[in-house]
């Protein structure tokens, strides 16, 4: 007969529930829809990790304190560590006895399942912090992947299900810390090669004492150079424009940097003494002949403007604008002084 959960199970806290920061939204998981039938394989930020395969249920002992540089380890989680603590682990032939349960609709064995593997997800989630999610946020990404896994594990294939898990819960992690962590999103794929090309960074430092050249990361990660030139510019973070320069507090960068598109003092100078030499030309012109070559060029507002659009402002034929227009370039052309050739191209 399957064996039930314990009752030091069932009295834990309601599954997964991991201490929230006020006003985080629930999240989906973001999991892939398919998993491999065999046990699943390494992600690249994982593959660093694995100088051995370390039994994820021994992992899953030493809860620990995460890294107190992030100021991390606060009362809630040090509450929901404390929970955790009183968890037992399932063995192998439990977790073989949940999984047939649940196939057949057990909520209990779910549960169950899901409370001997919390400590699981913590243990993993520890590894992650100080990568811009806080420790909150890794478990609950850790916990998206567990009730992932759950729903893909196969006992019939003959792996451990903790095992099996320990791939879903990194994979959810790595996931997270990819969308989330950045200002501006970066694609899941890209992330991947950025990690490849920081473990071969490292790899090399470690074996050479040096940082290895483009060519030499190229042929360990298999792309192009000029690929990873371009994933390492598409990953750089973003400077913010209120960044202080230098020691005093109010130099922000954003006051040295120059703004293309305001126009210069010498400019407005030039705009106006054109302005006023139009003025003059313009001078010699009827009523009717100034509004015609003001439209048709866009002297008021920018916007040249067709002789069928001129004639429906003015109520008047095509035929006639023209007539006006070309009437009042010929009094421009015979009026006109040398003054404006000074500004042309200007």
């Amino acid at each position: 007969m399957p064996r039930k959960p314990s009752k030091t199970i069932q009295e834990t806290p309601p599954v997964g529930e991991t201490p929230r920061r006020r006003g985080r939204p629930p999240k989906s998981a973001v999991a892939p829809e398919a998993a491999p039938e065999a046990a699943p394989p390494a992600t690249d930020d994982e593959a660093e990790e694995k100088p051995a395969t370390p039994d994820p249920l021994e992992e899953a002992e030493d809860l620990g304190e995460p890294d107190k540089a992030e100021s991390i380890f606060d009362d809630s989680v040090k509450l929901y560590l404390q929970q955790l603590t009183k968890l037992s682990l399932a063995t192998q032939e439990e977790e073989v006895a949940f999984a047939k349960r649940i196939l057949e609709g057990d909520a209990d064995a779910r549960e169950a399942l899901i409370k001997a593997n919390l400590r699981l997800v913590v243990s993993i989630a520890k590894k992650y912090t100080n990568r811009g999610l806080l420790f909150l946020d890794l478990i609950q990404e850790g916990n998206l992947g567990l009730l992932r896994s759950i729903e893909k594990f196969d006992y019939s294939l003959g792996y451990k299900f903790s095992t099996y898990s320990t791939w879903w819960i990194r994979q959810a992690i790595t996931r997270a810390l990819a969308e989330q962590s950045r200002v501006i999103r970066i694609p899941v794929h890209i992330m991947e090669i950025v990690n490849k090309v920081r473990r071969t960074v490292r790899v090399h430092q470690q074996e050479h004492g040096r940082e290895p050249t483009m060519p030499e990361i190229s042929a360990q990660v298999g792309l192009p150079v000029e690929r990873i030139e371009e994933v390492i510019k598409l990953t750089q973070e973003p400077i913010s424009f209120e960044l202080t320069v230098g020691n005093k507090e109010d130099s922000a960068l954003e006051n040295f940097i120059c703004d293309t598109d305001a126009v210069s003092p010498e400019e407005a100078v030039v705009d106006s003494l054109l302005k006023e030499q139009i003025e003059k030309v313009m001078a010699v012109l009827t009523d009717k002949e100034r509004q015609v070559v003001a439209l048709r060029f866009g002297l008021e507002d920018g916007i040249p403007r067709s002789l069928e659009e001129i004639g429906r402002i003015m109520s008047v034929t095509r035929e006639r604008v023209r007539q006006v227009e070309e009437k009042a370039l010929k009094k421009l052309r015979a009026n006109t002084t040398t003054n404006l050739k000074d500004y042309y191209h200007k």
